[in-house]
């Protein structure tokens, strides 16, 4: 077994750790033994780079993906007050702070629990923040609202002790609008809501089950567990999934310890075997798959209608990254004009809900002059990790290279007719997904210099594949250049409503390798009269 593995069996992280927090806060970070600030993941801490100046980073779950106004403010503050000014919107709908000293943890725990947030369960071996869908009770295409279900599961498995010894993290995720959303794709659990026909031709409304989904340096789709669950059956088909990987996931190598191992070994076929036989003692019924989602690889951007008469409106951020002002300011919208509760989402976004038709064009005046205007561009497609700014493990600068990407090529390509997808990590973990993007890039370190590896044409849509991985490297400040050719081509090239995808594959994947849309244009010599 791992040291990590030891150390969480002798010290329990949801039964002590939290204890030790408090202690060292007072004694000094320096005190706490050797390797046991790893177990203060599970409480979403992280040193941060460099880590000799023992500045962490707090990632906090957001329940449901929805919080108030007031909440959000408390989280302005915090970034304001402890963090250097610095807040990110992470793609798990969860908010990340920098900078921040351990003395300070305590009381940042506090004014988070006031406002109904948490960090437990936020990083570790446990149960991740649950993704779920941002537009939840709002959009007339859902079948079933997930959000009062989504806040049980995270009330029932955040910090739980039956599971704060998993082989590795574990995802999930859970949606009533499969077909606008494919998130699911690269979870460990996921289930998606729709309908079936019943008998006598009545519908009902269930829950497909996929498992095993999971990036990184090795990655996987998720599969379908090929069973039609009951809305009241999602607690306790969760309890079993997670105990059966609990209990069958491997350990001896962590880098082979996510449940995606376990699936690739067993099948979903035995898998489900286990679970039922083991943990349920029942049979589930056996169902249809869940619509597919042709773009669901994006938020759903833009001003969208609810099922109510008014609007949800989804605001574009830069990478996640916006000011505690401008946070705030977003929490002042969300009273003035909405409901006074805003979401986070997958795609590093934020929505607000519940807004009046009179109101829109106030809402998206404000929104433009805090430069979050609620864009279907590349601002809203685009995510980017926290790259060697702060992470030790990240080989490359990532916000500010994808911000500049942006900031340069967002109007020239403001007309296209469908989403693209850019997505950039700074090393192999694929925090930001780089494997599911239409463009994704892996950031690495040739020679001292800062490069990225190009992976083409993957889908969390319609395509639901890994992108290709191309030959050669593209150096970091040559991103733009490269993103800027390939857009081009597509633009100019594309038929009316063609996935990039598609694109890619009608004319082929070797026109977009660094060598071919980086070449030097060649100069035309002079002809002398």
């Amino acid at each position: 077994m791992s040291d990590i593995e030891t150390l969480k069996k002798a010290k329990p992280p949801f039964e002590a750790i939290l204890a030790d927090i408090h202690r060292y806060s007072s004694e000094g970070i320096e005190q706490i033994p050797e390797g046991e600030l790893d177990l203060y993941k599970w409480y979403g801490i992280y040193p941060q780079r460099p880590q000799e100046d023992n500045h962490l980073m707090l990632r906090v779950k957001v329940p449901g993906g929805a919080l108030s106004g007031d909440a959000l403010r408390v989280v302005a503050q915090i970034a304001d007050d402890f963090g250097r000014g610095f807040l990110d919107v992470s793609d798990r709908q969860a908010f990340q702070f920098h900078y921040l000293r351990l003395e300070n943890i305590p009381e940042i725990f506090d004014r988070l629990e006031a406002v109904g947030l948490h960090t437990r369960g936020a990083c570790g071996d446990t149960v991740r923040a649950i993704i779920t869908s941002p537009i939840a009770g709002l959009d007339a295409r859902e079948v079933f609202d997930v959000g009062p279900l989504s806040r049980e599961m995270d009330a029932t498995f955040s910090g739980n002790p039956d599971y704060q010894d998993l082989p590795r993290k574990y995802k999930v995720s859970i949606t009533g609008t499969p077909q606008l959303e494919g998130i699911h794709l690269i979870n460990d659990l996921s289930f998606l809501a729709h309908e079936v026909n019943g008998p006598g031709g009545q519908k009902r409304v269930g829950f497909d089950v996929w498992v095993g989904g999971g990036l990184g340096a090795v990655a996987f789709l998720a599969k379908r567990l090929g069973v039609f669950i009951a809305p009241e059956e999602v607690l306790e088909v969760t309890h079993a999934i997670t105990s059966a990987y609990r209990d069958h996931g491997y350990r001896k190598n962590r880098k082979q310890s996510r449940l995606k191992y376990l699936l690739k070994d067993l099948g979903p076929e035995k898998f489900l075997e286990i679970v039922e036989i083991e943990y349920l003692k029942r049979t589930l019924e056996r169902g249809p798959a869940a619509p597919v989602a042709p773009n669901g690889g994006v938020d759903v951007l833009g001003v969208n209608p609810q099922k109510d008469g008014r609007f949800y409106v989804t605001v574009a951020t830069t990478v996640g990254r916006i000011s505690p002002d401008k946070a705030r300011a977003l929490a002042d919208i969300a009273e003035k004009y909405g409901s006074g509760e805003i979401r986070t989402t997958a795609y590093q976004n934020m929505l607000i809900p519940n807004v009046a038709a009179p109101d829109l064009e106030a809402v998206t005046k404000a929104l433009e002059g805090l430069e979050l205007a609620p864009k279907t561009t590349l601002r809203g497609t685009t995510i980017a990790c926290t790259g060697n700014q702060f992470c030790r493990l990240a080989l490359t600068e990532t916000k500010a290279h994808t911000a500049s990407l942006i900031d340069a090529l967002e109007s020239k390509y403001s007309a296209l007719d469908v989403p693209v997808t850019i997505n950039l990590t700074g090393c192999s973990n694929a925090c930001t997904r780089y494997q599911v993007a239409d463009l994704g890039f892996m950031g690495a370190n040739h020679l001292g210099e800062e490069v990225f590896q190009v992976h083409l044409g993957g889908s969390l849509g319609q395509a639901q594949r890994l992108g290709a991985k191309l030959k050669g490297r593209i150096p970091a400040e040559q991103l733009t250049q490269y993103v800027d050719g390939v857009l081009e081509q597509f633009g100019r090239d594309k038929q009316p409503l063609e996935s990039f995808t598609n694109f890619v594959d009608r004319i082929g994947g070797e026109h977009f390798s660094p060598e071919v849309i980086l070449a030097p244009t060649p100069v035309k010599e002079a002809v002398l009269a």
